[in-house]
């Protein structure tokens, strides 16, 4: 009888696992629009920025894993970034704003941006753009989603201090990016 117990416990935790709630996010790069459905229901939905015809989003099916809360940013050698200079985290002129959250690693991100303008068109070098507001509330469904659900004064803490916090998700939340 000792040994069914544990066994019993294992398997009901299997079943809760099994039964808890899915996100599952997409892109629509024609709508320019990002949707999270919960158990196949849309719970939000954000205008984005997508890539340019020069430098695409990439289309296909990805997972997030990996969550930046205050994200510094390195110019990357290109181009474009000719001349810029590193933004710490938290500096106004980091483009990457609060969050940026791989989605093809290592150069693909979801991330905020201050050029709302930008929102609804084909504006980035690849990457998705939101709102700052929009890809802070975002991520803490993600982070909720992907296992590492935290209070609301943590994110409130994370972002006043303005250091860097790298999550590891323990499930990989889904993501599609399709025309």
């Amino acid at each position: 009888m000792k040994l069914r117990i544990p066994l019993l416990l294992t398997v009901l935790l299997a079943c809760t696992n099994a039964f808890a709630q899915d996100l599952y996010l997409s892109v629509d790069l024609s709508e320019r629009e990002l949707v999270a459905k919960v158990n196949g229901e849309v719970v939000k939905r954000f205008p984005v920025a997508i890539g340019t015809e020069e430098k695409p989003t990439p289309r296909g099916d990805f997972s997030i894993r990996k969550v930046i809360l205050n994200p510094s940013w390195h110019p990357p050698d290109e181009k474009w970034a000719r001349g810029k200079s590193p933004k710490d985290p938290g500096d106004p002129d980091n483009p990457m704003k609060r969050v940026k959250m791989f989605f093809q690693e290592p150069d693909y991100y979801i991330h905020g941006t201050a050029d709302d303008d930008s929102l609804g068109k084909a504006e980035s070098h690849g990457c998705v753009r939101m709102n700052t507001e929009d890809v802070t509330d975002l991520v803490k469904i993600v982070m909720e989603h992907g296992g590492k659900p935290m209070p609301e004064p943590w994110y409130r803490r994370i972002f006043r201090s303005r250091a860097t916090k790298v999550v590891m998700l323990s499930t990989p939340v889904p993501l599609e990016i399709s025309e």
